[in-house]
């Protein structure tokens, strides 16, 4: 079912649904700041995150009745080499971000995830052909200043800001490539990134430097990140399909909002400058997001008279 025929009670869930994912993620940095707090360093959290994910993610398909779609992924192997770099960078965004939190750079990740559908506007205009109107070259020139004046207030590039757009801009272009439903690639990608994960799991276990049965606490969070890593991306698939993407092209800033409030009030540096390059970077994503409500406007404008006559 398509966003513009759900019924009102379906789409009223399927808006929490957004609403709750992004949210989670926009908690992530608490949860991993704890689980670092407790011992837990960068990269063992990104392993138990990839190892619990696992399960998780194959009963997702279970429960989705994709098992076979996920069997013949597996068997097709240029899908499974095109899943193979999906993990590669979807792993090496994980653990920048996990770094980053742990390291007192909580707004640069904010700031990489405002310039995220900017960076995926640009690539889908170089990439796949798409064309850019007078609105998304402003707001990539908006973001673009604001990237320069980050710069300018840090001292240096914001390379994790960067990193982070790049790393999963470039996994989303991946994934618009890989013919393979949702819920099997995202097993697939899952069990390829557990198997070296469980090796270092194992590894740091046995030479007393891995910390999961070390307390309940830290146990629990470990385990937990792999169902905070799955679940989200189960409730931002099925919302997708049956909301407006105008709604959620708002939806996704909830998450960069939340942890730019967490950076601030963890107390890093926020010159007048810095608060100068989020503001164009602001600018930048209320252009973008204007843009992307005009055009969600005329598409259900234009398919209004079709609707009409297919009653």
């Amino acid at each position: 079912m398509t966003s513009s025929s759900a019924p009102g009670g379906e789409t009223q869930l399927a808006t929490a649904a957004g609403i709750s994912c992004y949210t989670i993620w926009g908690l992530l940095p608490l949860v991993f700041q704890l689980i670092g707090r407790l011992g837990g360093g960068p990269w063992e959290i990104l392993a138990h995150r990839t190892v619990w994910g696992a399960p998780v993610a194959l009963g997702c398909v279970l429960l989705a009745r994709q098992g076979r779609a996920a069997i013949a992924v597996f068997r097709d192997r240029p899908t499974l080499a095109w899943l193979t770099l999906a993990a590669v960078l979807i792993a090496i965004n994980w653990i920048i971000f996990i770094w980053a939190v742990n390291s007192g750079r909580v707004l640069e990740t904010s700031l990489g995830y405002y310039i995220l559908p900017l960076f995926n506007m640009a690539a889908g205009a170089l990439i796949f052909g798409e064309r850019l109107d007078l609105q998304g070259l402003v707001a990539i020139g908006l973001a673009a200043v604001g990237v320069v004046l980050q710069a300018v207030a840090l001292g240096h590039l914001p390379l994790v800001s960067l990193a982070l757009a790049v790393t999963f801009g470039a996994y989303g272009v991946v994934k618009k490539r890989v013919n393979a439903e949702a819920q099997a690639g995202m097993l697939v990608e899952c069990a390829l990134l557990a198997v070296p994960s469980f090796v270092f799991v194992l590894w740091l276990q046995a030479h007393g430097q891995g910390h999961f049965g070390q307390s309940l606490p830290l146990t629990g969070l470990l385990v937990a990140c792999g169902l905070l890593t799955v679940i989200p991306l189960v409730l931002f698939a099925w919302a997708a399909r049956r909301i407006p993407l105008s709604a959620m092209g708002f939806l996704q800033f909830i998450a960069p909002t939340m942890t730019f409030v967490i950076g601030v009030l963890q107390g890093e540096a926020f010159s007048p400058l810095r608060g100068g390059s989020f503001a164009l970077i602001w600018a930048g994503v209320a252009v973008f997001a204007h843009g992307a409500w005009r055009k969600s406007r005329r598409v259900m404008k234009a398919a209004a008279p079709e609707a009409a006559l297919a009653e």
